[in-house]
């Protein structure tokens, strides 16, 4: 009967995708949707992209094992994602659509700097295919950990199926088919997740009792400014976890949703829904992972399982393997989100930038459905060969990106006088920031890389712009034009 879920679940997925295939009529059907997305299916996709494995695998397990001081992870992360719809969605949609209706990110680096020599938009779209790889391989491990619990199958045969079920339907649908698959699969993680705390707190004070049995255990998992041990929590470790929000304003990901919103005039709509829908699902994952401590009857090993653990105690089997599909709908949103974000960079990007030729609407298309599958093959590959912590792979993928692409993107909509070596300036500090930090440890050293990945990148990018002066009459004016547009 699971089995059955499953495959139905799969079966909807597919056939959103052929829906989609149905609308899909040129290149900008295929990347962005024609830019038709609505507020809630803008918001809720736009949520359901970012969140993904870790959301429902890592973050109860962090909320386990860490207590109430993952909070500042949340709090971090609410703010950036707020901040990122108030700051850059109007602008980037506006911007997009008016400079050169440009696709992908590399192309409006590309048309707002007007450079010529393509050396914007090939460093974008190399650290975008970097970072995506890494960010679609953790999605796809985290369904191989799923299906291989909830099934017993061997890891690499549910990572093998994963791969072609999100390739059918996102090679089918292309952005349409993603986002309101996306949109489908939102509800069914806030169903999943809200449905373990409210289980458990059924009755009135009982919120509270729970709370008391866990500061009985261990007063600290209910300090948020301590660790589990008792020990204060360091200024790094703060820091760290609130750091994390600055992601928000470099994933393409996420940015491809403001580009492909119908109207500047919904965004405001699919603001309060994307944070609304993200600050529940994230405070019901951390209720799950705290909640776990005082109902489970055996310490987990594996935190990333807590969920699912939660689910198979709570509710009859049945119940609890249908609700786990949220988990794998959580994953399977995030997965074909980055996927398309890859897939549209070697669409448009590299047709662009090695054929160095406009392809017809066609032949762009199915470059980027044979871009989708070289991208699922080695994503796949990496899922398989390294059985890393999932949530390593997402925070190097998320720093990554967020110092690459957040500062230059946040400056090329705000400071007119920005120019194109100070674009390339600030792609190449912040990611190379990331990389190199990465790998040292000690002292400040193990603050989240993504901090200073961002202050380099953005010093970068002012200094750099002002020794290379003030970029063409034309750019300016665009610049002009669109502070103009923005005020219609």
């Amino acid at each position: 009967m699971l089995a059955v879920a499953y495959a139905v679940y799969l079966g909807i997925l597919i056939l959103i995708g052929y829906w989609a295939f149905r609308r899909n009529e040129d290149l900008s059907d295929y990347l962005l949707g024609g830019r038709s997305l609505g507020a809630w299916s803008c918001g809720l996709s736009a949520g359901a992209s970012d969140m993904g494995a870790w959301l429902v695998l890592s973050l109860p397990g962090l909320a386990m094992t860490t207590g109430f001081h993952v909070l500042w992870l949340v709090v971090g992360l609410l703010v950036g994602m707020w901040l990122n719809w108030v700051f850059v969605a109007r602008r980037l949609r506006v911007y997009s659509e008016l400079d050169g209706d440009t696709l992908t990110i590399p192309s409006y680096l590309e048309n707002r700097f007007e450079d010529n020599s393509r050396v914007v938009r090939l460093i974008a779209a190399l650290f975008i295919l970097g970072f995506m790889l890494l960010y679609t391989s953790a999605g796809l491990l985290a369904v191989g950990q799923l299906l291989s619990g909830v099934f017993d199958w061997d890891p690499r045969l549910a990572i093998m199926l994963a791969a072609v079920a999100v390739t059918a339907y996102t090679l089918l649908g292309g952005f349409l088919a993603v986002s309101w698959s996306d949109v489908f699969q939102s509800l069914l993680v806030l169903a999943a997740l809200l449905a373990v705390p409210i289980a458990l707190i059924d009755e009135p004070g009982h919120l509270q009792a729970s709370f008391s049995a866990l500061q009985a255990a261990n007063p600290a998992l209910v300090n948020i400014f301590s660790n589990p041990e008792g020990k204060a929590l360091s200024a790094i470790g703060i820091i760290s976890l609130s750091a994390w929000g600055l992601g928000y304003f470099g994933q393409p990901h996420v940015l491809a949703r403001f580009q492909a919103i119908s109207s500047k005039h919904n965004i405001i709509w699919a603001r309060y829904i994307a944070v609304s829908w993200g600050a529940l699902v994230m405070v019901a994952a951390c209720l799950t992972g705290l909640l776990a401590l005082i109902t489970l009857p055996d310490a987990v090993t594996e935190p990333e399982s807590v969920l699912v653990a939660m689910l198979n105690v709570v509710f009859n089997p049945w119940v609890a393997g249908v609700l786990s599909l949220a988990v794998l709908a959580a994953i399977m949103s995030s997965v074909d989100s980055q996927l398309m974000v890859a897939a549209s960079t070697l669409a448009e990007d590299f047709n662009e930038l090695v054929l160095n030729q406009q392809a017809g609407d066609g032949i762009a298309a199915d470059i980027g459905r044979y871009a989708v599958l070289l991208i699922i093959v080695l994503a796949a590959w990496l899922a398989i060969d390294k059985q890393a912590n999932i949530l390593e792979f997402v925070a190097y993928a998320w720093a990554g990106l967020g110092a690459t692409f957040g500062p230059v993107i946040l400056l090329s909509l705000y400071w007119p006088l920005m120019n194109r070596i100070g674009a390339i300036a600030g792609m190449l500090t912040g990611g190379i920031t990331v990389v190199v930090w990465r790998q040292l440890e000690g002292g400040w050293f193990d603050l989240y890389e993504i901090l200073p990945g961002v202050i380099a990148s953005t010093l970068a990018v002012i200094v750099i712009s002002k020794l290379f002066g003030a970029p063409s009459k034309s750019v300016r004016w665009m610049f002009a034009k669109v502070q103009v547009k923005l005020r219609d």
